[in-house]
């Protein structure tokens, strides 16, 4: 994904204020953050995968 095109989808930031959305907002918002987090996690998967492998690898012997 372009990150131009994530900067558009994402119209908010973390810690603004709640007051004035709806109810519709807040949901779709939940939503995107649902996704991210998702997004988030697999990758750290990943990466706790490969770190795992390259210290198997590198590990000394003995």
């Amino acid at each position: 994904m372009d990150d131009d095109v994530r900067q558009t989808e994402t119209m908010f930031q973390i810690g603004d204020d709640l007051y004035g959305i709806s109810v519709d907002e807040l949901k779709s918002r939940v939503e995107r953050l649902k996704l991210e987090i998702n997004r988030i996690e697999a990758e750290l998967g990943k990466k706790t995968a490969d770190l795992s492998a390259a210290d198997l690898l590198f590990k000394p012997k003995g």
